[in-house]
């Protein structure tokens, strides 16, 4: 059983981590950089361990220093989460080495699955379908045109070290080869020191369908079902749902026992997610495996009931799987959308500031917040700028885009630019509604989903934060029995409002659980007064694109 668990990660998959250890009684011990010392995951861990400056290199991605921190704090497993050092056969095999409980796949099976090359030969020697191309070694310019001749036009060239869209054109015609190919190299050779390329059938039409599988030490496997991810920005995934739209029992079996032969030919153990096209006739197509836990897995929580970080914990541990294929079974549907600092009217660049307010939806059995900030946090340039994953979960896919779309229009945050607006056109959408999603959504309906929108300006939205925070801390004072001076909205000496136990202090910021009720009869931002509440209209106010604007709802 493992007792002390490090986090080599941040923000939100380190608390969503320290929240399942927890629970099962095991230790916890993050790990952080300068820029993060204050950050929620290291206030909710056992111990915490400084690492070093704020870029990753010196602190999250640093091997030697995140053994130093388990070894001195006596953790006997690190969970690595997802991205930084996750995916990393070299820490995996320095963890063996270190007598450290390394919470994912053998190194072999990290190093697999490492090339996308690689990955396909063993791919086709397990019998999981591939899409036709060529993953040969041989680069020479006419050679690889030669082959993508061969497979017929539309092609995909992909980097073979790649990921992320990086390395990745689509090739029309035989006019336009070379000169993808060059560019295709150069940018491979820029983001990960390796211009292998890949040929692949340009498949028309395609959905993002991946497979959640979990494996033991024993040799055993499940499938958790699917996730369709086809909903994607510049192959970013944008929504993510489970399970997918229309695909019947007899595909997803098929789906999910071609996941399982590719798991258990690089002996696989441990949680990975196997990536697959499906084209519009049902034929699917090996694309990739994770060798982590994806950032979407809380739609297979939704759906399935199960716990992935205790299972997780478990295998790593060496106990056999919790449950088997027969006893596992969808129970509903489930959206995930991330919520990011960024701004959708240009061109989605990162924002950075400090989260005047942030107030997430209310948390229930249908309602998940996986967050790794709050109110006060710096939104900072050296981390992705993910603020949070809003998980709904509903009987019927309707149902929970229902539920989706009411907390996202729950969702408060001040002082960053966001992404809230357009997550809501892209989910609202007629076309998504209807379950008729592919992996080009975004760019097939851009002029609906990427409109422009009015944005009051940040000294505007400082104030009515401000407003907002002011009044809550007041109905904490005036929901507070008068006689008990340890209300949490009563300072015993002064008066003076103060936290709930457990919340950060942050200047004029209070940390509340609960929304208030908004009825002023004007409140005046930069010099300019706020309309008052219309008769027979509620006013209200919402958080949209990082601004506030008024808004009424027929009363």
């Amino acid at each position: 059983m493992i007792r002390k668990l490090l986090i080599a990660n941040r923000g939100e998959i380190a608390c969503r981590i320290i929240d399942t250890a927890r629970r099962l009684g095991v230790a916890t011990v993050a790990v952080y950089s300068d820029a993060d010392a204050d950050a929620l995951h290291v206030q909710l861990a056992d111990e915490a361990v400084r690492l070093g400056p704020a870029p990753a290199k010196d602190s999250y991605l640093d091997i030697d220093k995140v053994l130093d921190a388990a070894r001195h704090t006596g953790a006997d497993a690190i969970h690595p989460g997802y991205g930084f050092l996750s995916e990393n056969a070299q820490f995996c095999r320095a963890c063996d080495s270190a007598g450290i409980i390394f919470v994912g796949p053998p190194a072999g099976a990290i190093d697999a699955m490492g090339s996308k090359s690689a990955a396909k030969r063993i791919m086709e020697e397990a019998k999981v379908p591939l899409v036709p191309g060529y993953h040969g070694t041989n680069q020479n310019a006419d050679i690889l045109e030669g082959h993508a001749n061969r497979i017929g036009y539309p092609v995909l060239l992909k980097a073979a070290a790649g990921g992320g869209g990086k390395g990745m054109r689509r090739v029309d015609s035989a006019d336009e080869f070379h000169s993808a190919l060059e560019a295709a190299k150069r940018e491979a050779m820029n983001a990960f020191g390796d211009d292998l390329m890949l040929l692949e059938r340009y498949v028309l039409s395609p959905r993002h369908v991946e497979i959640q599988v979990f494996c033991d030490q024993k040799g055993n496997g499940v499938y958790l079902f699917e996730r369709d991810c086809s909903v994607q920005r510049r192959h970013q995934k944008v929504v993510e749902e489970a399970p997918a739209p229309g695909l019947s029992e007899e595909l997803r079996a098929r789906m999910g026992e071609a996941a399982l032969r590719a798991a258990h030919a690089i002996g696989y153990v441990g949680a990975g997610t196997v990536e697959f096209l499906l084209d519009a006739s049902g034929a699917f197509y090996f694309m990739e495996m994770n060798t982590r836990l994806q950032v979407e897995h809380p739609v297979t929580e939704m759906i399935t009931g199960q716990d992935l970080v205790a299972w997780q914990l478990a295998v790593a541990a060496g106990d056999p799987l919790p449950l088997q294929q027969d006893d596992l079974h969808i129970l509903g549907h489930a959206f995930e959308v991330r919520i990011y600092a960024e701004d959708p009217d240009n061109d989605f660049l990162p924002a950075t500031g400090t989260l005047v307010r942030h107030r997430p939806p209310k948390a229930s059995e249908s309602v998940r917040v996986d967050t790794g900030v709050q109110s006060g946090d710096e939104i900072s340039v050296h981390y992705d700028p993910m603020i949070a994953k809003l998980i709904c979960h509903g009987r019927t896919r309707k149902e929970a885009l229902a539920k989706l779309d009411r907390a996202l229009q729950q969702y408060q945050i001040a002082g960053v630019r966001h992404n809230i607006e357009f997550l809501r056109r892209v989910i609202n959408h007629g076309a998504f509604a209807s379950g008729r999603v592919t992996t080009h959504f975004i760019e097939d309906y851009e002029a609906e989903i990427l409109q422009r929108e009015q944005q009051l300006t940040p000294l505007k939205c400082a104030a009515i934060a401000g407003y907002l925070n002011r009044r809550e801390r007041q109905d904490m004072r005036e929901s507070a029995p008068a006689s008990d001076p340890h209300s949490p909205g009563t300072a015993a000496t002064t008066g003076a409002p103060v936290s709930p136990p457990g919340a950060r202090t942050m200047s004029t910021i209070a940390v509340s659980t609960q929304r208030s009720a908004l009825s002023p009869p004007a409140i005046r931002c930069s010099g300019s007064a706020m309309p008052s509440t219309a008769t027979s209209r509620a006013a209200r106010f919402a958080c949209w694109k990082g601004d506030w604007r008024w808004w009424t709802a027929a009363g």
